[in-house]
């Protein structure tokens, strides 16, 4: 072997071992991408005995988590650890101080969800991990400043964690995507009138708390930027999944989000306790690919889903695993 050819094999030996070891880390990426937050301090609040947003929900997510083997494949992320003043930034005093004052159970645990959120955006916004899903309660989407629980909500977590992510990492555009069978109000309200925020709502018009109008689009800089889509009793996975397609997917590519949340209600799913829809797991898949594909094209993959209702027991664990495997890239 002559020196020009002995030179020429050392350094194909040295490009193929290189290239293996990029290859392993890219797949180490791969399949660590999908983070999840659970932790039982999220159990240790409930409105009275016989209420439908129970600790139980919790409990049978975490069971079909594991049993259908998806805790093993994405990577657990711990609670940050201080809340800070990011609370303050959507709530006034008055209402924290009247949630810790008169509900002391519900404020640490809805405290402790919105710690869940933020520590989420941490993870995506330094790209450690694409995808987040937060199994929290109670939920956050009805929470408004009047003092008082309202619609199971004290703290809205998502409404926090976009303005968490536009301070604190400089992510401009948020789009919140909200499929709960019921109306995020409160979400709605916070952001009627900011066009840094996109907010896209599914819901039944008549259900609790009786908002969401279609013609309701935004005030000042922020019209056209509120987008309700109010659909009947017996929506079906094809009407919801048309919606994506047809109204959400074309105004989030004209926005271009740097981040898109998901306020993922799985009331809306068929059977639920409080709801009237017919959707099943066919749809949340759908949707889910809709909103990954939203967040690759202009968010570098950042996509956080935060549990909101949902009040069948074996229908939101079934929904979440069939939500989180699409996340993970096995939907």
């Amino acid at each position: 072997m002559n020196r020009r050819t002995f030179i020429s094999s050392v350094l194909s030996t040295f490009l193929l071992s290189y290239q293996t070891r990029l290859l392993a880390v890219e797949e180490t990426k791969t399949l660590n991408k999908t983070g999840y937050i659970s932790e039982p301090l999220f159990l240790d609040h409930h409105i009275s005995p016989d209420h439908p947003e129970r600790p139980d929900r919790l409990k049978y997510i975490q069971k079909a988590m594991q049993d259908s083997g998806l805790l093993d494949q994405i990577t657990t992320v711990s609670l940050k650890d201080d809340v800070g003043d990011w609370i303050k930034t959507l709530h006034t005093d008055e209402h924290i101080a009247s949630i810790k004052k008169n509900t002391p159970a519900a404020h640490r645990v809805a405290e402790a969800c919105v710690r869940a959120c933020l520590a989420a955006i941490d993870k995506v916004a330094t790209d450690e991990l694409n995808n987040v899903f937060c199994a929290t309660r109670p939920p956050g989407h009805h929470a408004l400043n009047t003092g008082k629980e309202e619609g199971f909500c004290y703290y809205n977590h998502v409404a926090i964690a976009a303005r968490y992510a536009q301070k604190q990492y400089g992510l401009k555009k948020i789009l919140i995507v909200d499929w709960d069978y019921h109306h995020g109000n409160a979400t709605e309200a916070m952001f009627y009138d900011d066009p840094s925020v996109l907010y896209f709502s599914t819901h039944d018009l008549y259900a609790y708390p009786g908002t969401g109008d279609p013609r309701k689009k935004g005030s000042g800089a922020g019209l056209g930027y509120n987008i309700n889509i109010a659909l009947p009793c017996g929506t079906n996975d094809k009407m919801i999944i048309d919606v994506f397609q047809n109204t959400l997917l074309p105004a989030a590519e004209k926005f271009e989000p740097d981040l898109v949340l998901v306020s993922a209600g799985f009331d809306s799913r068929e059977h639920d306790l409080l709801g009237c829809f017919d959707i099943t797991d066919v749809a949340y898949k759908a949707m889910t690919k809709t909103v990954m594909q939203i967040a690759n094209n202009s968010a570098n993959g950042r996509l956080i889903s935060v549990l909101e209702g949902g009040y069948n027991l074996k229908g939101i664990s079934d929904a979440v695993v069939s939500h989180v495997s699409t996340m993970l890239g096995k939907g």
